[in-house]
């Protein structure tokens, strides 16, 4: 038992220097909405994570000179019960730095009742404490506070779009008042909808249970809950998504089109879930950087 805990740690500590540059805690003290437990957090060799209680940021700086001011706070997917955090974030973030945006790789809660009181909130709280964290101590990471996006895959663009769609109502401590609306969402092959119809319903089952009431299933439903205030977005899938329908990413789509909010939308013909299958595998950041680009958040890029 001892050779595994040591193993697990030695496992963990490589994940930590292999992949980010430095880890924060979200919060400082006691965490909200939390019910106190032992840590049974996990990591496997493939870099999913499961039973999260801690929240975390993790730190990708662009080199010295390099940074644009532009920050993404990235929220890895994963049905809400894991998160892809290696290939969902860490990579991303390195991806990112490229362009001289500072990266956070949101580890945020999994919804539990054994560790929340409500877990139908316990990941907003922790996108919108990030969004806190991150322009609190912009000066230090060198960030203009206007320029602070969000980006998720699957069900963490559930999460970020979500962040995107409810930044005026705080879920967290927010003495200073800042504002907990993101300057932009990316959205990849995201969970959008817990309506009947568009529903990927592992990822509902998991935020509000099987019995939600109507209400919760709306408020969850973040194209119901698009405004001419909601950022500007960009918003990959694959056609032939047959996990979370693309139909999720035409309604939020269709949504914010409604409300002249300025969107993007590239949609593979192929590529499914998770996109490993060409030609969405090899170039689908190419098509984010270029919007980027085109928005102004960073320099001007070549698409290969």
């Amino acid at each position: 038992m001892f050779q595994q805990i040591i193993a697990c740690s030695s496992f963990l500590l490589m994940s930590l220097f292999s992949f980010g540059q430095k880890v924060i805690p979200l919060y400082e003290g006691n965490i909200p909405n939390s019910i106190k437990t032992q840590n049974k957090e996990r990591e496997n060799n493939m870099h999913f994570i499961t039973n999260i209680s801690k929240p975390t940021i993790t730190v990708f700086t662009p080199p010295a000179g390099k940074s644009n001011g532009t920050a993404v706070i990235i929220c890895p997917g994963g049905g809400y019960m894991m998160l892809n955090i290696k290939m969902e974030g860490y990579d991303v973030a390195q991806k990112l730095i490229s362009l001289g945006i500072t990266a956070f790789v949101l580890k945020y809660r999994l919804p539990n009742d054994s560790i929340m009181i409500d877990k139908s909130i316990g990941p907003l709280q922790d996108a919108q404490r990030a969004i806190i964290l991150v322009k609190t101590r912009a000066k230090e990471w060198n960030i203009d506070t206007t320029k602070v996006g969000i980006m998720g895959f699957s069900a963490g663009g559930h999460l970020a779009s979500s962040t995107g769609t409810h930044f005026n109502h705080s879920y967290v401590d927010n003495p200073a008042n800042i504002s907990l609306r993101p300057a932009f969402m990316m959205l990849i092959y995201p969970v959008i909808s817990f309506t009947n119809s568009l529903a990927e319903k592992g990822s509902r089952t998991a935020l509000i249970g099987k019995n939600a009431s109507a209400e919760q299933t709306n408020l969850f439903s973040n194209e119901l809950h698009v405004t001419p205030e909601t950022p500007p977005a960009f918003i990959m899938h694959a056609g032939d998504d047959r996990l979370v329908s693309v139909k999720n990413s035409i309604a939020f789509y269709m949504a914010l089109q409604k409300n002249n909010v300025p969107t993007g939308i590239h949609i593979f013909p192929k590529g499914q879930h998770g996109f490993p299958l060409e030609p969405a595998h090899s170039n689908w950041f190419d098509y984010c950087a270029k919007w980027l680009q085109e928005n102004g958040w960073v320099k001007p890029v070549t698409m290969q």
